[in-house]
C-alpha cells in the first residue's frame, strides 16, 4: 500500500510532510475513511425530534470526565485563522483560549493548510514570530490555551491521496497537528485540544472517538487525554446535545454554540417547508425563536453532563475611524454577552482581538468562579417545537441587497485564499457566507414576498447588477449556481475548493 502526495502550491513543509507524519495521516485515512464517507451518506435526516432509542441516555445519571485544569476557566475565546499574525495576536489577546481555525476562516489552499501547520507547530513552542518593516510580532509570557479546528468530514483534501483515495481533510489537519504536538504540549502543561465542526449526529461523535482513542495508542499517550467541544451547529445535533457527549465523555470538554452555521442548518435541513422561510438574516438574533431555545438547552444539557456550555460569536469588529459605530458596534456586543451569562452560559466567543476586554468585563461581572457549571438553575422546558420555531419579520430588499453583497464579496475573498474577510462592520467567515446563499436561494425557491413583491430570478439578477456592477465575476458566477439552481448545494466550500487553481491550490 501506498500513500501519494500531490504539491500543486507554494508550500513547502519537510518539517510537516515528514514521511512518519504522513504514515500516521495515512493510517487514519485508511482506518476511518471509509466509516465518514458512510456517515456522510446518512445525513439525509428531514424529520426533526429527539431520538426514542437513545432515551436511555438522555435520563440517565451519568458525567463526563473531569475537566483539565487550564480548561476550567475559558469566559473569553477568540478564533481566527492561522496565519501567523492572527495566530500571535490571538494567543497574546488576553482571551483564555484561541482556536486555530482549519474550516470556516480558512480557505483550504495547499499553501494555507501546509503553512497554517507549520505556524502551530512553531507556536505550540514559543517559537512563532512575525515581521513587516514597521513592527514586529511574537507570542508573550501568558499566552491563550490553544485549540485547533480542523475540517468538517464533508470537505476533501486533495493534495493527500491514500491508496488512490482523496483523504478527508479532517483527518490531515487533525493528524499533523496532533503527531507534532501532542507529547509537546503535554510536557508544557496542557494538551492536545480540538473543536469539532458541523457534526450531525452521535454516530460522528462515535467516529471521533474512536479516532482519538487510536491516535491516543498510535503515539503511546494517555487514553483520554485530547480534549473536543463539540460545535452544535447543525439542527439534527441540536436534538442529540446529550448524546454527542455521551460518546465522547471521556474526551468532552463541552459543547458550543456555533450559531451562524445553526443558522444556515436551519434553513439547508427544513429547505422543502415553505413555513420555515426566515426574515431577514439581521433580524434572526439569539433572542428569538429557535436560537434562544438551542441556547438554552444547551447549557442546561452540558451543566447537568459537568462541561462548558460554550456561547457564540460576536462578529462585530471596532470601528476606530468612527466613534459612534464604534460604540453601537460595542453595545451589541455587551447585551449579546450578558445575555450568554445570564443564560448560564461558561464562556463566549469573539472574532476580534479589541472585543476580548468587552466580553471579559461582562463575563467578570456577572460570573462568579471559573464558571457556571455548578450553579443550579431551573430547568429549561425546552421542546422540540420550541427548536423548530421560526423568527418571525420581514423580508426587505435591503435584506436581499446585504446577502448577495456579503456572499459575492466573501466568495471573491475565498477563491483568492483568504477564508476570514471584514465586511460591513462584521468579520464573515464560510458560515455567515452560507446564511446569505441559502437565504437568497430559499427565497427565491418559494417567490417569497421581498417587500411585499414576490422574487424572481429576474429581480434577482437585477439586483446583482446593481450591487457588483461587472466586478467579482467567478464569485459571482458561483454564487448565482448556487442561487438559482433547483438542487440546494450541500456546502457552498465544495464548489468552490473545486475552483481553487495554480498556486493557491
Amino acid at each position: 500500500m501506498t500513500t501519494s502526495i500531490a504539491f500543486r502550491g507554494s508550500a513547502h513543509g519537510d518539517d510537516i510532510l515528514t514521511t512518519d507524519a504522513l504514515a500516521f495521516v495515512a493510517d487514519l485515512q485508511r482506518t476511518f475513511g471509509k466509516t465518514i464517507a458512510e456517515l456522510l451518506s446518512r445525513r439525509t435526516r428531514t424529520e426533526f425530534d429527539f431520538l426514542p432509542e437513545t432515551k436511555h441516555i438522555r435520563e440517565g445519571n451519568w458525567v463526563c470526565a473531569p475537566t483539565p485544569a487550564d480548561l476550567r476557566d475559558r469566559r473569553v475565546e477568540i478564533t481566527g485563522p492561522v496565519d501567523a499574525k492572527m495566530i500571535i495576536n490571538a494567543l497574546n489577546s488576553g482571551a483564555r483560549v484561541f482556536m486555530a481555525d482549519f474550516e470556516d476562516a480558512s480557505t483550504p489552499t495547499w499553501t494555507n493548510v501546509v503553512e497554517g501547520q507549520k505556524n502551530l507547530y512553531e507556536a505550540v513552542r514559543r517559537r512563532l514570530t512575525f515581521r513587516t518593516e514597521q513592527k514586529s510580532y511574537a507570542i508573550g509570557d501568558k499566552p491563550a490555551v490553544l485549540f485547533v479546528r480542523p475540517r468538517g468530514l464533508h470537505l476533501p483534501e486533495k493534495h493527500v491521496v491514500v491508496d488512490g483515495e482523496v483523504a478527508r481533510g479532517a483527518l490531515v489537519d487533525f493528524g499533523l497537528y496532533f503527531f507534532h504536538n501532542a507529547k509537546e504540549l503535554l510536557a508544557r502543561g496542557t494538551g492536545p485540544y480540538f473543536y469539532l465542526p458541523k457534526l450531525e449526529s452521535h454516530l460522528e461523535a462515535r467516529l471521533w472517538n474512536v479516532v482519538f482513542l487510536h491516535a491516543e495508542r498510535a503515539l503511546g499517550i494517555p487514553q483520554g487525554t485530547i480534549k473536543a467541544t463539540v460545535l452544535i451547529e447543525t439542527l439534527p445535533a441540536a436534538f442529540e446535545m446529550n448524546e454527542i457527549l455521551y460518546e465522547l465523555r471521556e474526551h468532552s470538554a463541552g459543547l458550543n454554540c456555533g450559531r451562524w452555521d445553526y443558522i444556515f442548518s436551519f434553513i439547508k435541513k427544513q429547505r422543502d417547508r415553505k413555513d420555515a422561510v426566515m426574515p431577514d438574516r439581521g433580524l434572526v438574533t439569539m433572542d428569538k425563536g429557535f436560537l434562544s431555545a438551542y441556547s438554552r438547552l444547551l447549557v442546561e444539557t452540558c451543566h447537568r453532563r459537568g462541561v462548558h456550555a460554550m456561547g457564540g460569536m460576536a462578529a462585530q469588529i471596532p470601528n476606530k475611524a468612527d466613534a459612534r459605530k464604534n460604540e453601537e458596534a460595542l453595545a451589541k456586543v455587551r447585551a449579546d454577552k450578558l445575555r450568554e451569562v445570564k443564560n448560564g452560559h461558561d464562556g463566549t466567543w469573539v472574532a476580534h482581538p479589541g472585543l476580548v476586554p468587552v466580553a471579559m468585563e461582562v463575563f467578570d461581572a456577572h460570573m462568579q468562579g471559573d464558571n457556571q457549571i455548578a450553579v443550579a438553575r431551573p430547568p429549561s422546558g425546552v421542546g422540540r417545537g420550541d427548536l423548530l420555531a421560526v423568527p418571525t419579520g420581514p423580508c426587505t430588499t435591503e435584506g436581499l441587497r446585504h446577502d448577495i453583497r456579503v456572499g459575492i464579496q466573501y466568495l471573491d475573498a475565498w477563491l483568492r485564499g483568504q477564508g476570514c474577510v471584514p465586511l460591513y462592520g462584521l468579520m464573515e467567515d464560510a458560515a455567515t457566507a452560507e446564511i446569505c446563499r441559502a437565504q437568497v436561494w430559499q427565497w427565491l425557491h418559494w417567490a417569497t414576498p421581498i417587500d411585499g413583491v414576490p422574487l424572481t430570478k429576474e429581480r434577482y439578477g437585477a439586483l446583482v447588477d446593481e450591487e457588483v456592477d461587472g466586478k467579482f465575476s467567478e464569485a459571482r458566477k458561483l454564487f448565482d449556481s448556487l442561487v438559482l439552481q433547483e438542487r440546494f448545494e450541500e456546502f457552498l466550500t465544495l464548489p468552490a475548493y473545486d475552483r481553487l487553481n495554480g498556486d493557491r491550490s
